[in-house]
C-alpha cells in the first residue's frame, strides 16, 4: 500500500470513528430527554436548564459548523467551476445536475403526496393535540406566512438569484445570490491565464484548506453538540407528542425511507455503476451528521470532504455539485412539506382535491 492509500484509509477508519461517536451522543441525548421528560416534563427547573444549558450549546456547535459554509461554499464552487474549463463542459454538467435535480425533486414530493394520500394522517386526530400544536407552532406559522407573503416569483425569483451586493448576500446567510457569484466568479476565473489567476486559485485551495482544518476541529466536539441537540427536544416533549402524532410521524418516515433506501440506490447502481451497500457504508458519517444536525448547508462540508476522500469524486464535480445540492436538491425537505402541508388539510377537515394538491 503506497502513502496516499495509506493516509487516505487512516482518514476513512478516522471518519467512521468520528460517526460512532456522534450517533452514541445522539442516542445518549435522546434517552436522556426522554427520562428527563418522564421525571421533571413541565418542571420550570428542566425548561430552564434547556434554555440556559443544553439549548445554547447545541446551537453553538450547530452555528459553528453553519459558520465556514459561505467561504467553504464560495471556494469550492468557483474552483469547481474554473476546473471544469470551456463553458460547453460547464453547461453539460450543469444541464445533467439541474435535470437530476428536478426529476428527483419531483420523484420525492409524488411518494410523499401518495403515502399521505393512502395513510390519511390527518383525519381523526384529537382537538388536545391539534390544540397542543396550534399553540406550539402558532409563532411559527405566523412568521412563515409573513415570509410567504414577502416572497416573489416568477420572473422576480429569478432576479433576486442575482445578488446586488455579494458581500452582503453572504452576510444574510442568502446561499442562492453566494452560489450564483461564486458561478460567475468561476467562470470569469477560468476564462483568464495568468499567473495572477492562477495564484488567485491557489489562494482560494489553501481557503478551502483552512476552512476544513476548522471542521475538523468543531467535529471533535460533535458528539457534545448533538447531545445537547437531541436532549432539548426530547426532554420538551418526550414519547407523548410522537405518540399522538404517530401516523404523521409513520407517514413522514416511511417516505423517506423509499426514497433513501430504494430511489438512491437504484439511481447509485443504474446510473452511478456502485455498489449501494459500498455506497451507503462511505456515506455514513454524512447521514449521522445530516440527521443530527437537520441542516443541509451545516452537513455540506462533511459531504464535501467524504465525495473527496471516501467516494474518490473528482474535486471539480463535487465542488460544482454538492453546495448546488445542499441549496436547491433538498428532498427530503420537499417530501416533509408535501406531507405536513397535506397533514395539516386533514387536521382542519379540508380535503383537497388531486388537481389542487399538484398545484
Amino acid at each position: 500500500m503506497n502513502d496516499a492509500s495509506a493516509t487516505m484509509a487512516d482518514g476513512n477508519r478516522q471518519t467512521n470513528r468520528n460517526a460512532t461517536r456522534i450517533l452514541t451522543g445522539l442516542v445518549a441525548g435522546a434517552v436522556a430527554g426522554v427520562v428527563a421528560n418522564l421525571a421533571a416534563g413541565g418542571d420550570p427547573r428542566l425548561e430552564s436548564f434547556i434554555r440556559y444549558s443544553t439549548e445554547p450549546l447545541g446551537q453553538i456547535w450547530l452555528r459553528s459548523l453553519i459558520m465556514v459554509v459561505v467561504p467553504l461554499v464560495f471556494a469550492t464552487l468557483t474552483l469547481g467551476v474554473s476546473s471544469l474549463g470551456d463553458l460547453r463542459h460547464l453547461g453539460r454538467v450543469g444541464t445533467k445536475t439541474m435535470v437530476y435535480f428536478l426529476l428527483v425533486t419531483a420523484l420525492s414530493v409524488t411518494i410523499g403526496l401518495t403515502l399521505v394520500n393512502i395513510i390519511q394522517p390527518g383525519d381523526g386526530l384529537d382537538l388536545e393535540t391539534r390544540d397542543r400544536l396550534l399553540a406550539t407552532y402558532s409563532q411559527q406559522a405566523k412568521e412563515s406566512r409573513a415570509a410567504a407573503g414577502q416572497s416573489s416569483f416568477g420572473i422576480h425569483t429569478l432576479v433576486n438569484i442575482v445578488p446586488r451586493n455579494p458581500i452582503a448576500a453572504a452576510a444574510q446567510g442568502d446561499m442562492l445570490g453566494v452560489i450564483f457569484f461564486s458561478l460567475v466568479f468561476g467562470v470569469a476565473l477560468a476564462g483568464i491565464h495568468s499567473a495572477r489567476t492562477m495564484a488567485l486559485a491557489d489562494t482560494l485551495v489553501g481557503l478551502a484548506d483552512v476552512v476544513i482544518a476548522i471542521i475538523d476541529l468543531v467535529m471533535k466536539v460533535a458528539p457534545v453538540g448533538v447531545f445537547c441537540l437531541i436532549f432539548s427536544v426530547a426532554a420538551r416533549f418526550g414519547f407523548d407528542l410522537l405518540a399522538r402524532l404517530g401516523w404523521y410521524v409513520v407517514t413522514v418516515l416511511a417516505g423517506l425511507a423509499i426514497v433513501e433506501f430504494v430511489v438512491y440506490p437504484l439511481l447509485v447502481l443504474v446510473f452511478g455503476g456502485r455498489s449501494p451497500r459500498g455506497f451507503f457504508r462511505a456515506i455514513w458519517p454524512v447521514i449521522v451528521t445530516a440527521f443530527s444536525t437537520s441542516s443541509s448547508n451545516a452537513t455540506l462540508p462533511v459531504s464535501l470532504r467524504i465525495s473527496e476522500t471516501s467516494l474518490r469524486i473528482p474535486p471539480n464535480i463535487g465542488g460544482f455539485v454538492l453546495p448546488l445540492g445542499a441549496t436547491i436538491n433538498m428532498n427530503g425537505t420537499a417530501l416533509f412539506e408535501g406531507v405536513t402541508v397535506l397533514f395539516i388539510a386533514q387536521v382542519f377537515g379540508m380535503h383537497l382535491s388531486m388537481s389542487a394538491q399538484a398545484v
